[in-house]
């Protein structure tokens, strides 16, 4: 195939796959009822006169379904973390023993379950845009590689070969939102 179609199809793939992986990292943030580390990790704490997210501060784990641990690599700022998620708007009541902070995570409401996956849907929507707008400038770039001398029936195998990835890609985004609505309807 044409390089010019190849490096469109490639391109085209890569940033597929960066939405996917941007619409991943959404859904881990989004609370199942379910403790992640992911529920906190993007936490900013001021280390120090510094902006730092919580898990380059911190080891942060989920030993079971209802419990986030949180153990500092430096005790001196475990009140700073502590603070900090309190005020971080998530509903969460951290305690500290001094070497660790616990987080219990209270079960979420039938009513904010389904509010979540109302959200996590539009979410879904808005990546499944994303991914037609890229197989869009896909497309407009097979047709001004084709007016530059790309051969023609190259041309259409790799509009087809855009349509593939848009299909796979959509398929994935919405397995992963049956997967995701199931965890989270689950109590």
């Amino acid at each position: 195939m044409n390089q010019d179609l190849n490096n469109i199809l490639e391109s085209t793939k890569d940033h597929m796959q960066k939405t996917i992986n941007h619409f991943i990292d959404s859904l881990n943030k989004i609370r199942s009822g379910k403790a992640t580390p992911g529920m906190i990790s993007d936490v900013i704490v001021d280390y120090y006169g510094s902006k730092t997210p919580l898990n380059q501060i911190a080891s942060i784990s989920a030993p079971d379904h209802k419990t986030i641990i949180i153990q500092p690599w430096d005790k001196g700022m475990i009140q700073s973390i502590e603070k900090t998620i309190m005020a971080s708007n998530l509903g969460f009541n951290p305690q500290n023993d001094g070497q660790i902070i616990r987080i219990n995570v209270p079960p979420l409401s039938e009513e904010r379950r389904k509010q979540m996956v109302k959200f996590m849907h539009q979410e879904g929507e808005i990546n499944k845009i994303s991914i037609r707008n890229s197989r869009k400038k896909a497309n407009e770039d097979i047709k001004v590689a084709e007016k530059n001398g790309a051969p023609e029936d190259e041309s259409r195998r790799a509009e087809d070969k855009t349509q593939e990835l848009t299909n796979k890609f959509i398929k994935d985004i919405d397995d992963l939102l049956v997967r995701k609505e199931k965890e989270i309807m689950t109590v």
